[in-house]
């Protein structure tokens, strides 16, 4: 009967430590927790997962009446599928609209509302992601010349 105890008692530690080894891998690459947004970013339209930080020395913005450009880029461990989820996810949130998906081992998602665009860079860096939010203005459509008329 100690037998058969001690027996369970070791197949029992095999099993959880090889449950416990399955969840820290999981966390680790990010695939089981959704990401979050962060509570505070550069601008309040444009959400950046919690746990990314923004590299100061690699981005900028300018701002003035009713336009704004910038390149702001955010360093974090996750997994880009989930990170591209995350922009999918919550982008239209805050009124922006998704227009396309290019995916080429970067991924860049490109998103537009009344008068600006937002192209967002997704790149694998190791374990890391490097975030690349570009916001600009649209292009005003060009006047139509009137042309010659024809004789």
């Amino acid at each position: 009967m100690s037998n058969r105890l001690i027996l369970f008692f070791i197949l029992g530690i095999f099993i959880l430590s090889g449950c416990a080894a399955i969840s820290k891998k999981d966390k680790e690459m990010g695939t089981t927790a959704l990401l979050e947004p962060q509570a505070i970013s550069k601008f309040a339209d444009v959400p950046v997962p919690a746990g990314f930080a923004l590299k100061l020395t690699d981005s900028y913005s300018f701002e003035n009446v009713g336009v704004r450009v910038c390149m702001l880029k955010y360093q974090g461990k996750a997994n880009i599928e989930q990170v591209l989820n995350f922009y999918k996810e919550q982008m239209p949130m805050y009124k922006w609209n998704l227009l396309n998906i290019v995916e080429y081992g970067e991924r860049l998602l490109n998103f537009d509302r009344e008068s600006e665009t937002c192209i967002i860079s997704l790149l694998p860096k190791g374990k890391n992601i490097l975030i690349t939010i570009s916001i600009g203005p649209k292009s005003q459509a060009l006047p139509k010349k009137a042309g010659k008329p024809i004789k």
